[in-house]
C-alpha cells in the first residue's frame, strides 16, 4: 500500500485532521455508512457547518453537548465539528437505562443532545428526570418532531459566525466510565491526548500500525467507548476509509470484511468468538485483512488458534483504558504463537511514549516479577475527571503517573502481565461493570437484605455478573425476579446473569465485604483472577 506519508506535525487538533486530509486527499473516501459515502473534502465541509451551527446556537468554548445513539458517520461529523468549535462532546452508551442517561446528561451539563432513532423513545422519559432541558436534535429523520441533524447542520447561516480558537491542550471529548461508587465519571481527553500518541506510534517501526491510503477500517465497537470512538478517529487521522457499522452484528461483520475489503479492525475477544463461529466464517475471502486488534481481555489460546486459522492475519492485543485514551500497551503479532508461549499471557509492551511502573502498597516502584498496581505515564493520560478533583488526584499523581487499578507485574523484558484487579471491576464482553452500581440496583428489591456482586468465569463473555444475596427473613428464593428487578433500574448488560443465595455475607472486622472470599470458589483452578 503506497502513498505519501501522513504529516502528523500538521495535525495538532482534531479540526486540523479534517483540514489536512481535505487538502491532501480531498476526493478519497473518509467514511461509509449504510450506502452513504463521504469524501474527506465533504467531511471537512460538514464539520465546518457543524461548528458554525453550534456557535450559532450560542455555545461557547468549553460547553458540553451529548450524543446518545448507535454508531453513525454523522457521529464523527459531530465530534470533529464540535472540536472545531471548542465544544466538548460526551457520547453516552445507547444500552444504558433512562435514569443512567439522565444522570450523565445532567452531570455533563450538556446544552444540546443529539439522539439516534433507537433512543427517541427514551427522550421524553429522560426529559422528565432532568431539571434543565437540553436542545434535542434527531440524528435521523422521523415523526418525533425534533429538528433533523442534516437540516440543522446545513441551515444557511451568516458567514460572520466567530471561529473558536482551539489548542491541543483543550478538551475534545468526555467519555464516561462506570464509577466504583456507583456513579459514572467523565474522563476528559484533550486533542493532544488523542493525537500525540498516534503520531509517536506512527513514527515507530511497527508494521501492524502502519497505514496506507488503501487501508479500510471497520468501526464496529460502540462509539460511547474509547474502543469505538478511538478506533474510528485513528482511521481518519491516517487518511483511511472508515466503514461504520451501526452496531456489532457478527453476520454483518463478515459482510463488511468481504464486500468493503476491510484491512484492519478492532474487536473484543468475545465479539471475535461470535464472528469466527458463524457458519459461513470459513467461506469469506480474507485476503485484504492484514491485522485484527483486540482488547479488554486476553484471548484464550484455543480461540486464537481458531482465529488465525480462519482469518489468516496478524493479531495485536491492546491494553488500556478510557483514562489513558485507549491503548498504552500492545502485544505484537510476533508474540501470538498458535502453539502457545509465556508471552501469550501478557498484555505486552508499552506503546511509544508510554512508561510502565509497578507500585507497591507504599507507592514505591517494585522490581521485575513483583506484583503490585500497574501505573502508566503517557502523553495520552487524561486531563482529569470532570468536576471531580479528588478522584482525579487519587488516580493521577503530581508526577504524572496514572494508577490503573489493575494488579500485575513486569518481567525482565518489560512485558506487562495482568495478575488481578486492585479494584473490583468486572469486564464482560468488553463492557466495564462496577459491582457497586449493580449492588445499588439489586438492594432496592423488597426481598434483599444485602448483596455483593462479583465476576465469575464465562466462556463467551470472559466474565459474567453474579449477585450473591442474603435474603430478608421468610423471603422466597427467586433469582429470576431479582434479575428482572435489576434490569428495570440499570442496563441489561450490567444486571446479574445469575443469583446465588447465602445466609450472610462474609465481612472483615471493619465490616467490609470480603469479595475475594466470595469469588474464590468460582475461580478455583484458574491461574489468574481475570478471564
Amino acid at each position: 500500500m503506497s502513498g505519501p506519508a501522513v504529516d502528523f506535525d500538521r495535525m495538532t487538533t482534531l479540526g486540523d485532521v479534517a483540514r489536512y486530509h481535505r487538502e491532501v486527499r480531498p476526493e478519497a473516501t473518509a467514511l461509509v455508512f449504510e450506502g452513504r459515502s463521504t469524501s474527506f473534502a465533504d467531511f471537512d465541509r460538514h464539520t465546518d457547518r457543524v461548528a458554525a451551527a453550534l456557535l450559532a446556537e450560542g455555545l461557547t468554548k468549553g460547553d458540553r453537548i451529548a450524543y446518545v445513539g448507535k454508531n453513525s458517520d454523522h457521529y464523527f461529523e459531530l465530534l470533529f465539528g464540535a472540536a472545531k468549535a471548542g465544544v466538548v462532546l460526551a457520547p453516552i452508551g445507547w444500552r444504558l437505562a433512562a435514569p443512567e442517561i439522565a444522570y450523565i446528561l445532567g452531570d455533563s451539563e450538556a446544552r444540546m443532545v443529539f439522539v439516534g432513532p433507537e433512543l427517541m423513545a427514551h427522550v421524553q422519559f429522560v426529559a422528565e428526570l432532568m431539571l434543565d432541558q437540553p436542545i434535542v436534535i434527531a440524528m435521523e429523520p422521523g415523526e418525533d418532531g425534533y429538528p433533523c441533524f442534516t437540516a440543522w447542520r446545513d441551515e444557511p447561516r451568516d458567514d460572520d459566525v466567530p471561529a473558536a480558537r482551539v489548542t491541543s491542550a483543550d478538551i475534545a471529548i468526555q467519555l464516561y466510565t462506570s464509577g466504583t461508587t456507583g456513579r459514572p465519571k467523565g474522563a476528559m481527553l484533550t486533542h493532544s491526548n488523542i493525537l500525540t500518541t498516534r503520531k509517536l506510534a506512527a513514527q515507530a517501526d511497527m508494521d501492524w500500525n502502519r497505514w496506507g491510503p488503501d487501508d479500510v477500517s471497520l468501526v464496529a465497537m460502540p462509539v460511547a467507548h474509547i474502543g469505538g470512538t478511538g478506533w474510528g478517529v485513528v482511521g481518519l487521522i491516517n487518511g483511511a476509509k472508515g466503514v461504520v457499522a451501526r452496531e456489532f452484528d457478527p453476520t454483518r461483520v463478515l459482510d463488511f470484511i468481504e464486500k468493503d475489503r476491510v484491512s484492519k479492525m478492532f474487536m473484543v475477544p468475545a465479539a471475535l468468538q461470535i464472528v469466527v463461529r458463524q457458519p459461513r466464517a470459513r467461506q469469506v475471502d480474507y485476503s485484504r485483512l492484514s491485522h485484527i486488534l483486540y482488547g479488554a481481555a486476553p484471548i484464550p489460546l484455543d480461540l486464537l488458534r481458531e482465529c488465525i486459522e480462519v482469518f489468516g492475519c496478524g493479531f495485536v492485543q491492546q491494553y488500556g483504558m478510557t483514562e489513558t485514551t485507549g491503548t498504552v500497551v500492545y502485544l505484537p503479532p510476533r508474540d501470538h504463537d498458535p502453539a502457545g508461549n509465556a508471552r501469550m499471557r501478557s498484555a505486552g509492551l508499552p506503546m511509544p511514549g508510554a512508561e510502565l511502573r509497578i507500585l507497591g502498597e507504599d507507592g514505591q516502584a517494585l522490581g521485575p516479577n513483583e506484583v503490585g498496581e500497574v501505573a502508566v505515564r503517557s502523553p495520552a493520560n487524561m486531563a482529569g475527571y470532570w468536576k471531580l478533583p479528588e478522584a482525579t488526584a487519587d488516580t493521577i499523581g503530581e508526577d504524572g503517573w496514572l494508577r490503573t487499578g489493575d494488579a500485575g507485574y513486569l518481567d525482565e523484558d518489560g512485558y506487562l502481565f495482568i495478575h488481578d484487579r486492585v479494584k473490583d471491576m468486572i469486564i464482560s464482553g468488553g463492557e466495564n461493570i462496577y459491582p457497586a452500581e449493580v449492588e445499588s440496583a439489586v438492594y432496592g428489591h423488597p426481598h434483599v437484605a444485602e448483596v455483593a456482586v462479583i465476576g465469575v468465569p464465562d466462556d463467551t463473555w470472559g466474565e459474567a455478573v453474579k449477585a450473591v444475596v442474603a435474603l430478608k427473613p421468610g423471603a422466597p428464593r427467586d433469582p429470576a425476579d431479582i434479575i428482572a428487578f435489576a434490569k428495570g433500574r440499570i442496563a441489561g448488560f450490567k444486571a446479574p446473569k445469575s443469583v446465588d443465595f447465602i445466609d450472610a455475607l462474609p465481612r472483615n472486622a471493619s465490616g467490609k465485604i470480603l469479595r475475594r472470599e466470595l469469588r474464590e470458589p468460582y475461580w478455583a483452578g484458574k491461574t489468574r483472577r481475570v478471564n
